[in-house]
């Protein structure tokens, strides 16, 4: 049961966000369509029931999405709008090889997501034997991989690690 209900509150909570309502109707088909993917998919996704039930680790997921919803987004958005809007349009793209120091997938996986949906960056390839990830970087300030795990990927693996880990 401790596996089940992270996963259909997740999906509750996703359902309701994206519908924009919590009228009856949108609260019971939620509920149904949670309880459904729950069944389905939580013997495949958590691995430890303890830790989907982590009080400490759900609250270092909302600091997380709080910190990539609010800093790490306008951060990016404020240099991508500022390439945009300058005369020069001065870039500086290139692929760059980012070191991951994580070990566990699902913070692998997450931060690679962040990296992707955070704009001026994109993960183009994962190498899991060199743990590396190839990152498009629209203006990359150094090419060199610690300079590179640095500004991109360093405030997400710390937060994420927290979560997964």
């Amino acid at each position: 049961m401790r596996k089940y209900v992270p996963v259909a509150l997740l999906v509750l909570t996703a359902y309701i966000v994206f519908s924009g309502s919590v009228s009856p109707y949108d609260v019971v088909l939620g509920s149904l369509v949670a309880a459904g993917v729950s069944l389905i998919t939580s013997k495949y996704v958590v691995r430890d029931a303890s830790k989907a039930v982590s009080l400490r680790r759900f609250l270092h997921l909302v600091k997380y999405a709080f910190y990539y919803l609010t800093i790490a987004e306008f951060r990016a958005h404020r240099m991508v709008i500022g390439i945009i809007l300058s005369k020069a349009m001065v870039v500086n793209p290139a692929i760059v090889r980012v070191p991951y120091r994580a070990r566990n997938e699902y913070t692998i996986v997450a931060c690679a997501n962040s990296i992707t949906n955070t704009p001026g960056t994109v993960v183009v390839d994962i190498d899991q034997e060199k743990s590396q990830y190839y990152v498009h970087w629209i203006y990359a300030t150094g090419l060199d991989r610690e300079t590179a795990y640095r500004e991109i990927l360093e405030e997400f693996e710390k937060r994420l690690a927290k979560v997964f880990e």
